[in-house]
């Protein structure tokens, strides 16, 4: 969906302003055309439907917006796992006999470099980057080149191979995430139950239409904020509201500094 990839205040505008201004004109002109006193009769008996409607719309969208902000979360701390388990892979290779330490850092270096630098803005788009992968390969061919004839070298590459596939299930997991969790089916049952849900405020009649048209205008903006929070949070890597590559950043920037600790600091979850 292209509002994803819209700044914040345009999809406000587009996702929760007009709608809202459709919910304040619109029973003016439906009282310009239906008299007061027929409006009346419904009052009652649509009361009683509205509640019901309500209800239903109320309890689906608040699980959407659960749904979404869990996932989201949760490829904000897929990220922070790959960043760990590359600290490992750095620590680690480094008691790799001969060059082998050197070529593992270097495929590393390589590796975050192009998850962070065309990895993260193809996922935007929701792609995955062929540069990130074949860096990922370059690191297993690199480890696996290893002769590992000691003993010590043994637990070695045993560590770094669980830690590299932990490295990979996260990348592969990210990618997952890229792609968003609410379906096409749910995304028109939610749009056409807020406008269901508004057109219900429209059989109602009161004596000040003003009132009304302030009353319906509320209930749509609480409405469509709601669906903003879910296009906002749908696709973790999209948009103004996303995980960005903070971890890995950090990380990088220590192995390149010389200065590794081996744990990303913390990060914020968007920008």
């Amino acid at each position: 969906m292209f509002l994803m990839l819209l700044p914040v205040w345009q999809a406000a505008i587009l996702v929760v302003g007009l709608p809202v201004l459709l919910a304040l004109a619109a029973p003016v002109v439906v009282r310009h055309y239906v008299p007061l006193e027929r409006l009346q009769t419904n009052n009652e008996v649509a009361g009683f439907k509205f509640a019901t409607v309500g209800v239903l719309y109320a309890v689906l969208l608040a699980f959407v917006v659960i749904v979404v902000w869990q996932k989201f979360n949760e490829a904000d701390n897929v990220v922070s796992q790959e960043a760990a388990a590359a600290a490992a892979i750095y620590r680690v290779s480094s008691d790799l006999p001969g060059e082998h330490g050197k070529h593992m850092h270097a495929a590393l270096d390589g590796y975050l470099q192009a998850v962070i630098g065309r990895e993260f803005p193809a996922m935007a788009q929701g792609r995955s980057s062929g540069e990130a992968k074949t860096a990922l390969d370059r690191l297993y061919a690199e480890l696996l080149d290893v002769d590992a004839s000691a003993p010590g070298d043994v637990v070695t590459v045993a560590e770094l191979l669980r830690q590299l596939d932990q490295m990979t299930q996260a990348r592969r997991a990210r990618l997952v995430a890229s792609h968003g969790v609410v379906p096409g089916v749910l995304w028109t049952t939610l749009i056409l139950g807020a406008f269901a849900t508004l057109a219900f405020t429209l059989f109602f009649g009161t004596k000040n239409v003003g009132a009304q048209a302030m009353m319906s205008g509320i209930l749509a903006l609480l409405l469509f904020c709601g669906l903003l929070i879910v296009v906002a949070f749908d696709h973790p890597f999209s948009g103004s509201v996303r995980v960005t590559p903070y971890a890995l950043e950090e990380v990088r920037g220590d192995f390149n500094h010389g200065d590794f600790s081996g744990v990303p600091q913390p990060r914020p979850n968007a920008r």
